[in-house]
C-alpha cells in the first residue's frame, strides 16, 4: 500500500504538543487533502486540476500548493507522514532493540490498529485503483518509496553499528512494500479485506522476521 490518506481513514491530525497555529496548519492540509481526495475518487486523478480542488476546498490555487508542492502530493500525503513513523520507531527504540526489530514492531501495531500505512479496509480499494490508473501517481510513489528508504538509511547509522544500513533500509522497505502491494493486489482483483487480512499480517510478519535472522545486527 502507498503512503497515503483516504478520506474517511478516521484519524485527525495529530494536535497534541502543538501550537494553535501549528493545528490549524494541520487541519487545513488535512481538509484540503480530503476534498481532493474525494474529487479524484469520483472522477479520477487526471481528470481534476489543482484550480479545481481549490475551488472546492475554497481555498486559492497558491495555497493548495503551500501545502502541496506537486498534485500527487494531495492524494499520496501521506509519504512524510510514512517516514516521521519510520524513522521515529528506529530512532526511539529500546537500546536492545535492533533496527529492524524496531520495524517489525511498527508494520505489526500498525495492522493492529487498522492504520491506513499498513492495514487492510475495504474502503481502501477504490484509492489504490486511482493509483494504479495515473502513471505520475505510481512515479510518485516510487519516489515515496526512495525517500523513505533514505531517511531510513541515515537514522540506521546514527544509531546503530550496522555495517551496511543503506543495504538494510532497503531491504526493510523492501519488505514493507512487497507485502501491502501483494495484499492490495489480491483486494483489488476482488478478494475482500477480511479474506486477504490473516495472510498480510503473516506475510510481513514472516519477512522481517527473515531480515532479522539474516542480519541480526540489523
Amino acid at each position: 500500500m502507498d503512503a497515503a490518506r483516504t478520506p474517511d481513514a478516521g484519524d485527525e491530525p495529530q494536535s497534541r504538543n502543538l501550537t494553535m497555529r501549528q493545528r490549524k496548519k494541520a487541519q487545513t492540509r488535512q481538509r484540503i487533502s480530503g476534498v481532493a481526495t474525494t474529487l479524484f475518487l469520483a472522477r479520477g486523478f487526471d481528470q481534476i486540476t489543482v484550480a479545481e480542488v481549490a475551488e472546492a476546498a475554497e481555498v486559492s490555487t497558491m495555497t493548495v500548493f503551500n501545502y502541496f508542492p506537486r498534485k500527487e502530493d494531495l492524494l499520496l500525503d501521506r509519504i512524510p507522514e510514512a517516514v516521521e513513523l519510520f524513522t521515529s520507531a528506529v530512532r526511539e527504540r529500546p537500546a536492545a532493540e535492533t533496527p529492524l526489530a524496531a520495524l517489525h514492531r511498527l508494520i505489526l501495531e500498525l495492522i493492529d490498529e487498522g492504520y491506513p500505512l499498513a492495514a487492510l479496509r475495504d474502503r481502501f480499494t477504490a484509492f489504490w485503483q486511482v493509483v494504479v490508473d495515473s502513471p505520475s501517481l505510481r512515479a510518485r510513489a516510487r519516489e515515496g518509496v526512495e525517500e523513505l528508504e533514505d531517511a531510513l538509511a541515515e537514522v540506521i547509522a546514527q544509531t546503530s553499528p550496522d555495517p551496511q544500513p543503506r543495504l538494510t533500509a532497503a531491504l526493510a522497505v523492501a519488505a514493507y512494500r512487497t507485502g501491502c502491494l501483494s495484499s492490495a493486489g489480491r483486494m483489488l482483483a476482488g478478494e475482500s479485506a477480511a479474506a486477504v487480512d490473516p495472510d498480510h499480517r503473516a506475510l510481513l510478519d514472516e519477512a522481517f522476521g527473515a531480515l532479522r535472522r539474516v542480519l541480526p545486527l540489523s
